[in-house]
């Protein structure tokens, strides 16, 4: 869709003078569009791009962005713009949708209409407006609702490196999550391999979970113009669901450093010089911009989780610090944990919740879980000790403690309902209070006596009971 009428007096009409790959150089002779004003540029062949301006290179010319390919652009082709920036369609109409950065459809259904529309650059809600953490929200796999509760209108990050399953957590928990939700389920696709998106789409479909859901797509194929603006996009069609329609939002994004990623490109693109690691200057303002807008409001909830990949593991990285700094809870996968087997892999000693408070989740779970940290804590120093000398020269104080803190490992692994055709194990939901009674009951030494590798991939205890009563 154009999103310009080249009849309207207040469009302003400018030429290319340059095109650099995805970077063009506009000049306009009455006045320039502003900042992030969308561009509509023409191509030979009576096609179209569009185009976001970036930066003002004087009083008549502008540097932009193109969102899609240039080929066919020529110095002298004419560019139409209405000086507001790029917008999204938005509204019922998307449920069960998978559209692009532009609105296009992405699953071969029909055209959007474009009667209700929202930019895609907006300021986030004012403080005033915004609710602070609300009750936790259980996601059904054990180790998560145990160590790094989630909350009603609270930020979450599953920080990983690659191949240690941020995927899977996360596609795990929508399918736990959505389920029982009463809102709209919002994907957003930043940087996705087609064959990613692809089997979402088809697990949401199986499981009937598309009529509840909205996913955005901004492909690895895409210019880094597109795969920057996608994450922006996906919210504010959140944020319409959030504001307009007063519903519950769970807003899930996969992957944050793709994001980071294209605004690193599209800032060399523009010339400006790296900052640290070769990031973009504007790196904090960047994932500032992204996060500040996910927040709970007074119209509705608007619970957010997001992958995030560490590159290298190094958890120093500018972007990943950066990223931590607007997390709720942040959920830490290891690649050791990964390399024993125990998934999902998460590093409990890492991991962190700011719902983790006797306040929010009870005194009796904070407990629980800081006893648990504690455990696996001294198993952690005790590990270098056994491999050199052997368990048996422990003390029998801290044998007891290592059987109790390896019996902990296996129960908090859990076969998930996504991996059932890998696995061949049914998954399980868990819930938090069946958790913690659990947790309480192997530290408390009732099941020492039980050989560990019962207690591995199961769901509750109650399941050992069950099959030992039923013998």
């Amino acid at each position: 869709m154009s999103i310009v009428d080249a009849l309207d007096s207040k469009v302003m009409c400018g030429e290319v003078t340059a095109v650099r790959g995805t970077v063009v150089d506009v000049w306009f002779d009455d006045g320039l569009p502003p900042i992030d004003a969308a561009l509509q540029c023409d191509l030979d062949d009576h096609e179209s791009v569009i185009a976001v301006v970036h930066a003002h290179l004087g009083d008549s010319s502008l540097r932009a962005i193109a969102t899609g390919s240039t080929r066919g652009m020529r110095r002298g082709a004419r560019v139409l713009s209405d000086g507001k920036p790029l917008r999204i369609p938005v509204g019922h109409q998307l449920i069960g949708r998978v559209i692009d950065l532009h609105g296009q459809p992405l699953d071969g259904g029909a055209p959007l209409s474009w009667n209700e529309s929202r930019p895609l650059y907006r300021s986030p809600p004012p403080p005033s407006f915004c609710r602070g953490l609300g009750d936790v929200y259980p996601t059904g796999i054990k180790v998560i609702d145990l160590f790094c509760p989630f909350t009603h209108g609270g930020r979450v990050a599953v920080f990983g490196g690659a191949g240690v399953g941020k995927t899977v957590v996360l596609t795990e928990f929508i399918h736990n999550a959505v389920a029982n939700l009463d809102g709209i389920a919002v994907f957003s696709g930043i940087g996705e391999r087609s064959r990613e998106g692809l089997e979402l789409w088809q697990e949401l479909q199986d499981r009937g979970f598309m009529d509840r859901t909205v996913m955005v797509f901004g492909q690895m194929k895409e210019p880094p113009g597109a795969r920057f603006l996608v994450g922006l996009a996906a919210l504010s069609v959140a944020e319409y669901f959030r504001d307009v329609e007063k519903k519950d939002v769970l807003f899930l994004v996969d992957n944050v450093y793709r994001h980071v990623q294209a605004g690193m490109e599209v800032s060399g693109l523009l010339g400006r010089l790296p900052s640290r690691v070769g990031y973009q200057p504007t790196l904090a303002a960047d994932i500032a911009a992204l996060e500040e807008r996910i927040t709970a409001t007074q119209h509705g909830d608007m619970v957010s989780v997001q992958a995030i990949y560490v590159p290298a593991d190094d958890y120093s990285d500018p972007a990943i610090t950066h990223a931590f700094w607007h997390m709720d809870s942040s959920l830490v996968l290891s690649r050791d944990v990964a390399a024993e087997g125990l998934y999902p892999a998460v590093d409990p000693l890492a991991s962190s919740s700011k719902a983790l408070d006797p306040a929010i989740v009870g005194q009796r779970h904070y407990d629980v879980a800081q006893q648990a940290r504690r455990a696996l804590g001294r198993y952690e120093e005790l590990k270098d000790l056994i491999s050199m000398l052997g368990i048996d020269e422990l003390s029998s104080e801290d044998r007891q403690l290592v059987g109790r803190a390896r019996r902990l490992r296996n129960f908090l692994t859990q076969p998930f309902f996504v991996a059932e055709t890998f696995t061949g194990i049914p998954g399980r939901n868990v819930p938090i209070a069946a958790t913690v009674e659990g947790v309480e009951a192997i530290l408390a030494g009732k099941y020492d006596d039980l050989p560990e590798e019962r207690l591995f991939m199961i769901g509750a205890l109650d399941e050992i009971e069950y099959k030992t009563n039923n013998r």
